[in-house]
């Protein structure tokens, strides 16, 4: 999609109402259906963190950035997933935590970042995490800068390849537990997405067809 006309369904973005649960539970692993329909978030004590969906043109056409995060001991390691990160006391709002950890991680110019709206927020019970993701634009093409500590390669995913049918799959993956389970994924090149990030993603899929659409 062109990023020009990409910016003329912005304003329909910004108004569209968010399918939320709906489009999370379609990329849901199997085994979170239960948690996020009946699970009681708050007695948890989540931690919280925030990331950046962030549009932007390369060679003209809209692109969405993501993130391979480096492999350690962890429940997140070498998964993909949107800049961002855990939100800080000194961040005003998550949006800032957002676009903070964008800065850190892959070099964006926060002044450079505008916002369009918050989606919906996605707990994910293995880190104990609620993340609360951003849709967001960069007007010019971005130089990404990853953070070595953090980031082992970026994905700049043209809009028009995420919204086709073609990258939704079905497979077979260990999860941390070590437990081996079939979960709904976005298969872009060699890299399988899912969990809390397929789920957001599926969100802004549902939201950008719509718009698109109407």
């Amino acid at each position: 999609m062109d990023f020009q006309e990409f910016l003329q369904f912005v304003p329909k973005l910004i108004s569209v109402e968010l399918p939320a649960l709906k489009a999370h539970l379609k990329m849901a692993p199997l085994e979170r259906l239960t948690q996020l329909q009946n699970q009681s978030v708050e007695k948890n004590d989540p931690r919280t963190a925030a990331v950046l969906m962030l549009c932007y043109p390369k060679n003209g056409a809209t692109h969405l950035v993501l993130i391979v995060r480096n492999s350690y001991e962890g429940v997140h390691s070498a998964q993909i997933a949107f800049p961002g990160g855990k939100y800080e006391n000194d961040d005003i709002d998550f949006a800032a935590t957002a676009i903070r950890e964008t800065y850190e991680e892959v070099g964006v110019d926060p002044h450079k970042v505008e916002l369009i709206k918050p989606f919906t927020q996605v707990y994910i019970p293995p880190s104990n995490f609620i993340v609360y993701p951003y849709l967001a634009i960069c007007q010019e093409e971005i130089d990404f800068i990853p953070d070595p500590k953090e980031v082992a390669g970026i994905i700049e995913l043209p809009i028009a390849t995420f919204l086709s049918d073609t990258i939704v799959i079905e497979t077979e993956l260990k999860t941390f537990s070590a437990n081996s389970i079939m979960v709904p994924a976005f298969q872009i090149e060699h890299h399988t997405i899912w969990g809390a990030t397929a789920m957001m993603l599926s969100e802004l899929k549902d939201v950008m067809i719509e718009t698109i659409n109407s």
